[in-house]
């Protein structure tokens, strides 16, 4: 391309950037639409910062009229949309597409409605996760799915990455918690996904949307299913001296009959992060920890504690601690909970996974992450959902140290093709986003990435919703070796550039 042709590009591209900025501003008010860079910078990333961009501009509607407005236009632009919730997404699944807009949904906030009766609340994709059980709670009603961001992390980011918890082991992913959303297509339209009802007739479009990241429709309305606050709840904090006797333990207690409401394992260096941040009274001794909460009527609670004390002695936990108060089971959940800050207390940047693996898989995987870690020459603390096998290893690293942000994201990649070799996946509940989107070539075949790609394009036929995130190209993955691909084959037509 000569000098004078990328004059002409650039000027093009500078035309059509101020006529979608043009066209925004005539459907919101100035406060609600930011396009100078400085503006942009605190959207230029999700919880996962390791990676960066600014879009063209951030739309932040209050109405879903007005995201009607937003994606025809952009849709009439040919202009991609990413939808943001909060921002507290580990995938980056929010990352922005540099020639295309933000859709913020935060002013969307309100809990429209709370159904005793039926046990439901209907609510904004604003709405943060806790403010639901906080709204809730009155009535002696919560919603069980509360990831450990629950704080500030809101519904609609949940639902796009089917979100889960330290009680998803018991009461289900956010998937199994939802009963209704109400999306904006592509196109503009406004259409009702799944019922008020326990079933619906037809394709079960309600489960396809949750966890879809984004790529298949905007949604701005949810309906949840709440539940009876529980009756009584113990926590057992064990100890033990080793990590297969931990994950033997897991195994035990699941195989024996018993749910728990949260079944949590931490390793040694995640126990002292979290114990000097929260001073929960970890056993600083310990090689990993495991929290057990059991909840139900005095009756079963009495024969489940007595149950699972038996099955831990059994698999030689050193020490197995009974909360005594509602504030000792606070403190004890507190540490797992403040698990990925406190991480961030003891390195200066970390690159949390999120892999899931069968359960007796457990202290396996954990050797070979040790493995690894000395491999990558990166620290590692491990967290995760032990009840479900969902791990969350915390890799840590310095991003001013040059190779170590790559030496990561290596680590990282070898834990989730790790995760699928003993018959696992490469994620839990943090969705795929752009951090996955390699390892989903080792997860599936090319057959069924076509599928998807057909799912993908019967929503959204020139991909706009979130392009580049979850589902790799059959080019990228015969670039990795995972597939053979016919040349000049291409899923999706290319998105065009500003």
């Amino acid at each position: 391309m000569s000098p004078l042709d990328t004059n002409n590009s650039d000027s093009q591209n500078t035309s059509r950037r101020k006529q979608l900025v043009s066209q925004l501003a005539e459907v919101l008010p100035s406060d609600y639409l930011l396009s100078d860079e400085e503006q942009l910078k605190p959207y230029e990333c999700d919880g996962l910062s390791a990676y960066q961009r600014l879009p063209v501009a951030v739309a932040l509607p209050d109405s879903i009229e007005q995201i009607q407005k937003i994606v025809r236009i952009c849709s009439a632009l040919q202009v991609p949309v990413v939808a943001r919730g909060a921002g507290t997404g580990l995938s980056g699944g929010a990352l922005p597409h540099e020639d295309g807009i933000i859709l913020g949904l935060s002013r969307l906030n309100k809990i429209l409605d709370i159904d005793l009766e039926n046990h439901s609340a209907r609510v904004q994709p604003g709405v943060r996760n806790l403010a639901i059980s906080e709204a809730a709670r009155p009535h002696g009603l919560y919603y069980a799915p509360d990831p450990s961001s629950q704080i500030a992390c809101s519904i609609g980011g949940n639902v796009a990455e089917n979100a889960g918890g330290v009680h998803c082991l018991k009461y289900g992913l956010t998937v199994h918690n939802i009963q209704q959303i109400k999306i904006v297509t592509i196109d503009g339209e406004v259409v009702t996904l799944g019922s008020e009802t326990l079933d619906t007739p037809g394709y079960d479009l309600l489960a396809l949307m949750t966890g879809s990241e984004g790529m298949l429709g905007i949604i701005v309305e949810i309906t949840v299913k709440l539940l009876p606050v529980p009756h009584q709840v113990k926590v057992l904090m064990a100890s033990f001296n080793t990590l297969q006797d931990a994950g033997d333990a897991v195994a035990a207690i699941i195989s024996g009959g018993i749910i728990p409401a949260g079944l949590e394992m931490m390793d040694k260096p995640a126990i002292h992060a979290a114990e000097a941040f929260v001073h929960a009274n970890y056993p600083l001794d310990a090689e990993a920890i495991l929290l057990c909460e059991l909840d139900g009527n005095a009756v079963q609670l009495d024969e489940q504690v007595v149950k699972v004390e038996a099955l831990l002695r059994q698999k030689n936990a050193v020490e197995i601690v009974i909360a005594a108060s509602p504030e000792d089971q606070a403190r004890l959940w507190a540490g797992r909970k403040a698990a990925f800050p406190a991480a961030g207390r003891i390195s200066a940047d970390y690159y949390c996974m999120d892999g899931t693996i069968p359960r007796n898989k457990i202290a396996y995987v954990l050797q070979k992450i040790a493995e690894l870690s000395e491999k990558h020459g990166l620290r590692v603390a491990n967290v995760f959902h032990a009840g479900d096998g969902n791990l969350h290893p915390l890799i840590l690293y310095d991003a001013n140290i040059e190779g170590e942000l790559h030496s990561a994201e290596k680590f990282g990649a070898d834990i989730l093709e790790l995760s699928v070799k003993v018959g696992g996946t490469i994620t839990g509940e943090h969705g795929v986003g752009y951090e996955k989107i390699d390892q989903m070539c080792i997860q599936f075949s090319e057959a069924e990435l076509k599928q998807f790609f057909a799912v993908k394009h019967a929503f959204d036929p020139d991909s706009l919703l979130n392009p580049g995130k979850a589902i790799p190209t059959l080019h990228r993955c015969a670039e990795l070796g995972a597939m053979h691909v016919h040349h000049g084959e291409l899923p999706f037509p290319e998105i065009p550039r500003f």
